[in-house]
C-alpha cells in the first residue's frame, strides 16, 4: 500500500456519526469531542467561521468547502463566534447518526459530514503529526470528494432503507479524497509525515520506505530514491518531517512491528526480519528505545 493507505489502516477509521447540521440565525459550538477523533465535513450551504487554540485568526468556511480536524486541539464552529457557544457533543446526539440536525431553526448554513474513530495503537501519535485544520474546495474540478459529498447528502434527506450504512461508506471515500486533494496542493508549511508526503520529491523516498521497510535503507539510497543530492535531501526531509530519513524509518518499522505483536500470529524472530532486523537483540534494543517498552511487555499491554 502506499503510505496515506497504510496510516490510514493503522489509524481504523470507523465512523462513529455520520449526520447533516442545519443551522440558522447566529450559532456557534464549542467542538468538545475531537480527542482521538478526526471530524470531516463539508460547507453545502451558507457560510461559517472557525477558530482554533495557536490559530493566528478565525477561517471563514464557504459554501464548497471541506475541513478535516483531526488533530484533537479545541475548535470553535459558528456564525458568530461571539456568540455563547454550546457543547457539540450536547447538540450533535450520536444516536441520530444518518439523520439531519436542525438547530436554532436551520435554514442558513448546511454541513454534511463525519466523526471518526480511530482505534489503532498509534492513533494519538500519528493524529499529532497530521496538520490540525485541513480546507480543501470541493468545487472545480474536484470532482471524485464534490460527488461522495452530494451522494452523502442525498442518502441523509432521503433517508432511504440501507441510508445510514451508504452515508458511512461515502464518508471513508470523502475523507481519503479531502486528504488527497490537501495533498496535492503542496502549500502548506505544517511539519510532520504528512507534509514530507506532500513534497513530490520527498514522497518517493517515503513510498520506497513503505514499500519495502525491511530493506537496509540508507541516507543515499532514500536520495537516490527522491532525485536529490544526500546532503539536500537530508536537510529537506528533516526540516519537513521534523526528524531524520532514518529516525522515520525505525519508527514507521516499530508501529508496523507493534502491529504484527498485537495480532500474534508470529513469532518474535520473524517480525524482527520483516522489518529489518536480523538478530532478536537488535530489535528488542531498538523497540524498545522508539515504543519505551519492550516487544513482550506490549504484547502483554493488548490483552
Amino acid at each position: 500500500m502506499d503510505p496515506l493507505s497504510e496510516v490510514l489502516s493503522m489509524l481504523k477509521p470507523r465512523s462513529y456519526i455520520t449526520a447533516g447540521f442545519d443551522a440558522g440565525g447566529a450559532w456557534a459550538l464549542t467542538l468538545d469531542d475531537l480527542a482521538g477523533r478526526i471530524k470531516c465535513y463539508a460547507v453545502m450551504q451558507g457560510a461559517c467561521w472557525l477558530s482554533m487554540k495557536d490559530m493566528e485568526a478565525p477561517v471563514l468556511l464557504q459554501a464548497g468547502d471541506c475541513f478535516v480536524l483531526p488533530s484533537g486541539k479545541a475548535v470553535r464552529i459558528g456564525s458568530d463566534l461571539s456568540t455563547e457557544p454550546k457543547r457539540a457533543s450536547e447538540v450533535l446526539d450520536p444516536s441520530r447518526s444518518g439523520e439531519i440536525v436542525t438547530y436554532n431553526g436551520g435554514g442558513d448554513v448546511f454541513l454534511v459530514g463525519s466523526r471518526f474513530e480511530v482505534n489503532g495503537r498509534h492513533a494519538e501519535a500519528l493524529l499529532q503529526t497530521l496538520p490540525p485544520l485541513m480546507r480543501v474546495e470541493t468545487s472545480a474540478d474536484r470532482a471524485r470528494l464534490r460527488w461522495s459529498v452530494e451522494l452523502m447528502m442525498e442518502e441523509l434527506q432521503e433517508a432511504r432503507p440501507g441510508s445510514s450504512l451508504v452515508a458511512q461508506q461515502l464518508a471513508h471515500m470523502m475523507l481519503v479524497q479531502a486528504l488527497r486533494l490537501y495533498l496535492s496542493e503542496q502549500s502548506s508549511n505544517d511539519i510532520g509525515w504528512f507534509a514530507a508526503l506532500e513534497d513530490p520529491q520527498l514522497s518517493k523516498a517515503l513510498r520506497a520506505m513503505h514499500a519495502n521497510p525491511a530493506h537496509s535503507w540508507t541516507v543515499q539510497e532514500l536520495a537516490t530514491q527522491a532525485g536529490m543530492s544526500r546532503s539536500t535531501f537530508a536537510e529537506r526531509f528533516r526540516h519537513k518531517a521534523g526528524e531524520t530519513p532514518i529516525a522515520y524509518l525505525t519508527r514507521w518499522r516499530m508501529m508496523l512491528a507493534g502491529e504484527q505483536l498485537t495480532h500474534g500470529r508470529d513469532t518474535l524472530a520473524r517480525i524482527a526480519l520483516s522489518v529489518g532486523y536480523e538478530s532478536e537483540h537488535a530489535f528488542n534494543t531498538a523497540f524498545k528505545r522508539v515504543m519505551g517498552i519492550s516487544p513482550g511487555r506490549y504484547i502483554k499491554a493488548t490483552w
